[in-house]
């Protein structure tokens, strides 16, 4: 029976599935959530490639549409640039979504002082955070389970009540809240064709869909370079 080499790290536990090298990297997670925070979890299986289910969390687009009655609210269906950076293989990618007045979205490089923007966060090879604000954040981990499955893990974080009494209670909440996102976005991943994404799969993709073409562009090179 093979054996794989296996960490914990914030929560999750980690496997090297390659072979062993002298010194394993580090595991990569979003440091700024290991100290100062709690959180609530729950998990669940979707019947999707896992590629699908990242992407999902990488599109700016769909919130007005899919999520018109959480967090897609106020009819912002414009969606400027968005900007995307990446620090090796960490993506952030700054939102400017506005009301659509027949006007052209700003360009990435026509949006000025994008740092001050809403963010988000994708840590290659599976890790999302939706920076809500300095003490609240999103944290999403999606496990492959096979070619057809993933599990997602969603974490609401939270660093403005952390007492004994009142966490249990903010973590129900986020979670109550979290579910309800999730679930308007599983029945549109669902059936999502075709059902795993490549760099190139036949589809028609628009600028904003920046954030889902870099992490394509980055998924398809790391797997050139395990080759």
């Amino acid at each position: 029976m093979k054996s794989y080499v296996v960490r914990e790290k914030a929560g999750f536990i980690w496997a090297w599935y390659g072979e062993e090298p002298e010194v394993l990297p580090e595991i990569p997670f979003f440091e700024e959530l290991m100290e100062g925070f709690v959180y609530g979890e729950f998990s669940e299986n979707w019947n999707v490639h896992y590629s699908r289910a990242i992407e999902n969390q990488l599109d700016v687009v769909h919130l007005p549409f899919v999520h018109a009655s959480t967090i897609g609210r106020g009819n912002k269906a414009l969606v400027n640039g968005p900007v995307v950076k990446w620090d090796g293989t960490r993506m952030t990618f700054y939102v400017k979504n506005c009301a659509d007045s027949g006007q052209a979205p700003l360009r990435p490089g026509e949006i000025p002082e994008y740092e001050k923007l809403y963010s988000l966060q994708l840590q290659m090879p599976n890790l999302w955070q939706n920076r809500v604000s300095p003490k609240l954040r999103i944290l999403a981990a999606f496990a492959p389970v096979d070619e057809e499955n993933t599990r997602i893990y969603l974490r609401f974080y939270h660093s403005f009540l952390t007492g004994p009494v009142l966490r249990p209670v903010m973590n129900a909440l986020g979670n109550a809240a979290n579910r309800v996102v999730l679930h308007q976005d599983r029945r549109v991943v669902l059936t999502q064709l075709p059902r795993k994404s490549e760099l190139n799969c036949g589809e028609n993709l628009i600028q904003g869909d920046l954030p889902i073409i870099e992490y394509r562009k980055m998924r398809q090179a790391l797997k050139d370079a395990a080759k």
